[in-house]
């Protein structure tokens, strides 16, 4: 069991993640260093995506390549929806995971146009380029909206965290 200081420290540490996403171009610039606890959940992230176009591979074409990123975004929902059931007070972590993760996944949406971020390898397909089938101008819009909704879900894992360690806490407080 995480103690309320311990819940607290986590929560300023996810609020700097947040300040860090929402105050850089993200991954698409060309000076993007995120913090280290970023970078080994992008790193993370990018695991999760590659097997998501392996295990999808059988499905044709079009799920193959939209596999990275569906995978990608539908394993933190999963834990999510996983932790909400056993125990909805433990929901800020997944929460913050899935919203991370959409806003990594909207920066290779928005990147469709350009073509500017470093994939694995040359010669590879650009996913959303292939997804947007030509339409290609539709990423940045597509792109932003996909970021908005990540920071959204970020920002309210982070409050309903810190509320529900609060309650919890007030809760323990009560019964001792």
């Amino acid at each position: 069991m995480i103690t309320l200081v311990g819940k607290i420290v986590l929560f300023l540490i996810l609020a700097y993640l947040f300040i860090f996403m929402l105050s850089t171009d993200g991954p698409a610039a060309p000076a993007y260093h995120p913090p280290f606890l970023l970078w080994i959940l992008d790193t993370i992230n990018l695991f999760i995506h590659e097997a998501g176009h392996f295990f999808l591979r059988p499905f044709g074409m079009f799920i193959y390549i939209l596999g990275g990123s569906l995978v990608q975004s539908l394993l933190p929902l999963a834990l999510l929806v996983v932790v909400w059931k056993q125990n909805y007070q433990n929901t800020a972590l997944p929460g913050f995971w899935l919203g991370e993760n959409l806003v990594n996944v909207s920066a290779y949406i928005a990147d469709a146009p350009f073509r500017k971020l470093k994939l694995l390898a040359g010669g590879l397909i650009h996913d959303w380029g292939y997804l947007l089938a030509g339409r290609t101008e539709l990423g940045p819009p597509i792109g932003r909206f996909v970021y908005w909704i990540g920071m959204i879900i970020c920002a309210a894992s982070i409050v309903a965290g810190v509320v529900f360690a609060v309650q919890s806490y007030r809760g323990k407080k009560v019964e001792g």
